[in-house]
C-alpha cells in the first residue's frame, strides 16, 4: 500500500537479531569450556569476557540514559559493596586486597548487574539457561570419558575422578558447571510442557552421571537439597511423578550401567561419617574452619582483610590441619596443593570481612531467595514464567547451600556471577517497570507491571534495550 500523500514514509527499523544483547553473556559460558593454563584459576578467557560483558552493559546504559536498576534491585546488589569496601579500608596490605576487592566486586556485584541489564524477557532467561545447560553437558561429556577410560583427576590412587577441562586443581570446577545445568534443566521440565519438557528431562538424566563420578559430596547434597525444592514448588503430584522418575532412572544407573561403582558407595558412605571417622579432606576443612571463627575473633567487624586468610591460617589452625591436597591426574603429574580458604563461603567472608561482610553478603543472598520464592506462586498461577520461576529458585537454593562447602576461587567462579544474575533478574527486575521489558513481557506475579504495544513498545526498547532492570580451591576438598 502506498502511502498517503503529504505523509511522510516510515523510516526502517534497524534489524538487530533477537538474541544480540545476550551474546556477552554466552559468550562467557561458551568460554568457560576453554581449558584453563593457570592451576590458580585466575585471569582466565572467561574472565576476560566477563569483563567485556560488563563494559558492553556500561554503554548500553550510558546511551539509554535512563535509571538502570530500581531501588530494590540497587539495594540488594549493592550490599556486598559494603563489607567489601570495609575490610579493604582497614586492611594494610593493599597489594592483597585491592585484587581480592575487584574479584568479590566482579562475582557478586558487576556481573550480576550486567546479566540483570541486559536480560529484557523470559526468552532471553531460557536462552541463557539453555546455553548453561549445553555448557554441563559439554563438560559432563569430557568428565564422563575422563572416568571411563582412566584420564581423570586422581583420586584414591586411581584416575578416575570427572573433573572436565578444569583440570585436577580446580576438581569442583565440573561438579558446579554440571550441576548447575541439571538444576537448570529440571526447573525447565518442571515448568514446561511438550517438546521443551522433554527435552529438558533427557539433559537432566545426561547430567546425573557425571555428576556422581565427580565425587564431590557437596555438590550432591546441594543438587539434591535444589530439585526437591524444584518438586515441592512445582506441586504435589508433579513431585511425586518426577521422584518417581528419579528412583527408576537411579536403579537402571546403579544396576543396569554399574555408576554405583565402590567408589562412589565409599563416597556417599563418608557423608555420614563426618562426625564418627571423618577423611582427612573432612579432617582440614574442620580445622580451617575453626582457623576463620579465629580470625573473626580477632577482629570481628571488618575481619583480617581480603585474601588474608593464607597469610592467618597458620596462627590460628591446630596441627591438625595437613601441609595440602594432593593432586595429580588429568594431564598434570603429582603436586601439592596449599589450602588457601576454608572451603566455607560464609566462614571465609566472616574472616576476612567481619560480621559486617557476612550481614551484608548473605543478607543480599538471602533477598535474592526470598524474593525469587515469593514470585513462585505467581508464575503458577497464571501460567508464565513458572520454568523460569523454578530455574531462579533451584539455582539460589543450590548456591547457598553448596556456600556451606566451598567458596570461590578456580575459573569456573565466573559462572557463579552470571547464575546470580540470573537469579536476580528474576527476584528483582524491573519492580514497578514491567513497560522496560522487550515485546511487552514482564514476569508474572510483577507489581505494578504493564504492557507497552505499538509504536510506544518500539520506541521504548529502541530507547532502553538493556531491559530488565537488575570455583573452588583445594584438591579433595569436595
Amino acid at each position: 500500500m502506498t502511502a498517503l500523500a503529504g505523509e511522510a514514509p516510515a523510516r526502517p527499523a534497524r534489524r538487530w537479531p533477537r538474541a544480540a544483547p545476550m551474546v556477552p553473556v554466552l559468550a562467557v559460558l561458551a568460554l568457560l569450556a576453554v581449558p584453563a593454563r593457570d592451576p590458580s584459576g585466575t585471569g582466565t578467557v572467561a574472565d576476560a569476557a566477563s569483563a567485556v560483558l560488563v563494559l558492553f552493559c556500561l554503554v548500553r546504559v550510558v546511551r539509554a540514559g535512563v535509571r538502570p536498576l530500581s531501588g530494590a534491585a540497587a539495594l540488594v546488589l549493592g550490599l556486598p559493596v559494603l563489607g567489601v569496601c570495609a575490610a579493604a579500608v582497614t586492611s594494610g596490605d593493599a597489594a592483597t586486597v585491592l585484587p581480592g576487592a575487584a574479584r568479590y566486586l566482579q562475582v557478586f556485584v558487576l556481573v550480576p548487574a550486567a546479566v540483570v541489564l541486559l536480560m529484557r524477557d523470559r526468552r532471553d532467561f531460557r536462552l541463557v539457561a539453555g546455553g548453561l545447560i549445553a555448557l554441563a553437558l559439554v563438560q559432563g561429556a569430557v568428565g564422563i570419558a575422563q572416568y571411563l577410560t582412566g584420564t581423570g583427576a586422581s583420586y584414591r590412587g586411581e584416575d578416575v575422578r570427572a573433573v572436565g577441562t578444569f583440570g585436577p586443581g580446580d576438581v569442583m570446577g565440573m561438579s558446579t558447571v554440571v550441576a548447575y545445568g541439571l538444576v537448570a534443566a529440571v526447573g525447565l521440565a518442571l515448568g514446561s510442557s511438550g517438546r521443551a519438557r522433554t527435552t529438558a528431562l533427557v539433559c537432566a538424566a545426561l547430567l546425573v552421571p557425571p555428576l556422581v563420578v565427580s565425587f564431590s559430596r557437596g555438590a550432591w547434597i546441594a543438587t539434591f537439597l535444589a530439585c526437591g525444592l524444584q518438586l515441592a514448588l512445582s506441586g504435589g503430584r508433579r513431585a511425586l511423578r518426577a521422584a518417581l522418575a528419579a528412583g527408576a532412572l537411579g536403579v537402571v544407573l546403579v544396576a543396569g550401567f554399574g555408576i554405583g561403582s565402590q567408589l562412589v558407595e565409599e563416597r556417599v558412605a563418608s557423608i555420614s561419617q563426618v562426625t564418627d571417622a571423618p577423611d582427612r579432606s573432612v579432617t582440614d576443612r574442620y580445622t580451617m574452619w575453626a582457623a576463620a571463627v579465629g580470625m573473626w575473633r580477632e577482629r570481628p567487624v571488618t575481619g583480617v582483610g581480603l585474601k588474608n586468610f593464607p597469610a592467618h591460617r597458620d596462627s590460628h589452625a591446630s596441627l591438625a590441619l595437613s601441609s595440602g591436597s594432593d593432586i595429580a591426574g588429568a594431564g598434570q603429574g603429582f603436586r601439592r596443593q596449599a589450602l588457601l580458604s576454608p572451603h566455607n563461603m560464609y566462614l571465609l567472608v566472616l574472616g576476612e570481612q567481619g560480621l559486617l561482610g557476612v550481614v551484608t553478603m548473605a543478607g543480599s543472598w538471602l533477598a535474592l531467595l526470598v524474593c525469587a520464592l515469593r514470585r513462585v506462586p505467581g508464575a503458577r498461577r497464571t501460567r508464565t514464567g513458572a520454568d523460569c520461576a523454578l530455574v531462579a529458585s533451584g539455582l539460589v537454593a543450590w548456591q547457598l547451600v553448596d556456600f556451606a562447602y566451598a567458596d570461590i576461587g578456580g575459573p569456573s567462579t565466573v559462572l557463579t556471577a552470571v547464575v546470580l544474575g540470573m537469579v536476580a533478574w528474576w527476584a528483582l527486575a524491573a519492580h514497578g517497570r514491567g513497560a522496560r521489558y522487550g515485546e511487552g513481557e514482564a514476569p508474572a506475579g510483577l507489581p505494578g507491571a504493564r504492557r507497552l504495544t505499538g509504536s510506544g513498545a518500539q520506541d521504548r526498547n529502541a530507547g532502553a534495550g538493556a531491559g530488565a532492570g537488575a570455583g573452588r580451591g583445594g584438591a579433595d576438598h569436595g
